[in-house]
């Protein structure tokens, strides 16, 4: 198996007839799916998602793939091929459609409708191509399939994408799932078809490649649903991703089943179950759903409330409503149900919620107590199934964490794809299909992009590095007033500190120290303020380490007389 060395240099220049594959995003996390295929100078994207931040992210929003390998190419880009409709594969076009609004945005009836929306949101109007399976469209020089894939959202895509280089296949988020709630399968003839006529490169999902077996059907969650709803007896609140129309039908089926009526919460969960109703892909009784102030006029016993905030998010209406930050209060006998999985990085996140919610006197029923989410993604004995099937020539596993990759990496292998026919990859890491051979070239920049409110690209790692800081070990200030010529202080020092755990008059056991320090500093001839600053800094910052084992931010102000 092949994969990246970190002394990687910049790829050499594609060979002509070569297909060059750049992720950036997607490898060795889960979230901000993206890569770049190129062929004869013209390149093609598929999908372009964001990264939901994690407790050492402070204030970020969002996070981008890094477009730098692009912004000079942008008039090289045929289209962008959107697989389906999650945020780890759209959320990211907006920013991306801000540097070159009319490249051509291709996916799903689903799917494309649920960027629009985002995109005007951004005030941009896309161009677009609808697409469903068994379509063949060219994309420059790109001819590019479209597969029926069964995922946690309908209308989901694999493309499978032919060059004089070879056939990739890509196959987006996927599982194999027999009995549909939609009564879309993952097609395998098609797939085994493109097996037989040689499918050059394959990149697929790994998220659950560690788990055996097979993911079990959508169905079974129904009946799990209706024990639960069955049981309540005051108000069901459930929390799941915005886009999940598949589990929100089974919500909606029970509750019309229980008599019960529902109420979306939440700006992006109104929104996308509008599209689909409107589409046609979630099924809505007359009257089930209503405005979530009709509430206030119905019995506690027939009130379902459907919000976003599955994973933990801190502005999201369950975590608010678990902070008692929320107009909705949870009360003693709620019934509290997280219909999703747990994104690794989420648990500490998501278990605060719940432990949130229990305090207030909810049941909280989730993935770890009852059965109700199962994976859209394909496990262990799925993919085995789709190698076997498939044939691929070479392997590139996609979508997840470096576990993930791995595991992916050790079944392609299990199923005959010669191990140095598999490569494990990372964001940038740049892979050239060469002569029906795919190896690892070089490297381009594919770094984390912060989105922080209207801010795109302007909070640095150091910036972070500063929020972590002032949160755990707050800040001190230091306003010392210095004459321009000696150099000796004629005013302060005053000292205050704010989050330290450290009090303004504790401080008095310092001042001599830097009098003494400005004393040395004046008899040596430095009066420059910036140097004086540095050495409060360092004079402080010894004092405060040797007598409370804490290292705040200390921020000196010198001025000069």
């Amino acid at each position: 198996m092949s994969h990246p060395h970190p002394e990687l240099g910049a790829p050499p220049k594609l060979p002509r007839g070569g297909l060059r594959v750049t992720p950036l995003g997607g490898l060795g996390e889960i979230g901000r799916n993206m890569t770049v295929f190129e062929y004869d100078g013209r390149l093609l994207i598929v999908d372009c998602g964001v990264l939901f931040p994690e407790e050492e992210q402070p204030g970020v929003d969002l996070i981008l793939p890094d477009f730098t390998t692009l912004r000079d190419r942008l008039d090289d880009i045929d289209g962008i091929v959107l697989t389906h409709g999650h945020e780890d594969h759209i959320g990211g076009v907006p920013f991306l459609l801000r540097e070159k609004p009319d490249i051509p945005l291709i996916g799903s009836k689903l799917t494309l409708a649920l960027i629009e929306a985002k995109l005007q949101e951004h005030r941009i109007r896309p161009y677009t191509l609808e697409v469903k399976e068994g379509h063949r469209e060219r994309v420059g020089p790109f001819d590019c399939e479209f597969v029926s894939v069964n995922h946690s959202i309908p209308d989901a895509l694999a493309v499978a994408i032919r060059t004089p280089a070879g056939m990739v296949v890509h196959t987006g988020d996927f599982k194999m799932d027999q009995l549909p709630l939609d009564g879309r399968l993952t097609d395998l003839p098609a797939f085994a078809r493109l097996g037989e006529e040689g499918i050059d490169l394959l990149l697929s999902d790994s998220t659950n490649a560690e788990v055996p077996g097979f993911v079990p059907p959508e169905r079974d969650i129904s009946n799990v649903l209706r024990t639960v709803f069955g049981s309540a007896q005051r108000r069901i609140i459930v929390a799941s991703f915005a886009s999940h129309v598949h589990r929100i039908q089974q919500i909606l089926d029970a509750a019309h089943e229980y008599g019960r009526r529902v109420a979306f919460v939440g700006r992006s969960m109104v929104r996308n179950m509008g599209i689909a109703r409107d589409l046609g892909y979630l099924r809505v009784p007359a009257g089930l759903v209503v405005d979530v102030k009709a509430l206030d006029d119905l019995p506690e016993e027939e009130v379902v409330l459907v919000c976003t905030g599955s994973q933990g998010e801190p502005m999201a209406a369950l975590s608010r409503m678990a902070n008692r930050d929320h107009q909705i209060r949870i009360v003693q006998g709620d019934t509290v149900i997280l219909a999703s999985s747990l994104i690794p990085g989420n648990e500490n996140a998501v278990y605060r919620v719940i432990n949130g919610l229990s305090r207030w006197g909810a049941n909280v029923v989730h993935k770890g107590n009852a059965k109700v989410h199962v994976s859209g993604h394909a496990s262990a004995g799925e993919l085995l199934y789709f190698y076997n099937i498939c044939k691929p020539r070479n392997l590139m596993p996609v979508h997840g964490e470096w576990r993930h990759l791995r595991a992916n990496a050790e079944l392609g292998a299990l199923t005959g794809v010669p191990k140095d026919r598999v490569v494990i990859a990372e964001d940038g890491v740049v892979v050239d299909l060469v002569d029906g051979i795919a190896k690892i070239v070089g490297k381009v920049q594919a770094g984390y992009v912060y989105v922080d409110g209207l801010s795109v690209g302007d909070v640095t790692e150091a910036s972070l590095k500063d929020r972590r800081i002032l949160g755990d070990e707050g800040i001190v200030s230091v306003f010392v007033v210095v004459d321009s010529t000696t150099g000796k202080i004629v005013g302060g020092p005053n000292i205050n500190a704010r989050g330290s755990g450290i009090e303004d008059a504790a401080f008095g056991a310092v001042l001599p120290k830097i009098e003494e320090a400005f004393g040395k500093a004046a008899q040596d001839g430095v009066a420059e303020p910036h140097q004086l600053q540095q050495l409060v800094r360092r004079t402080l910052g010894k004092w405060v380490s040797d007598t409370y084992r804490r290292r705040p931010m200390i921020l000196p102000v010198v001025v000069e007389v």
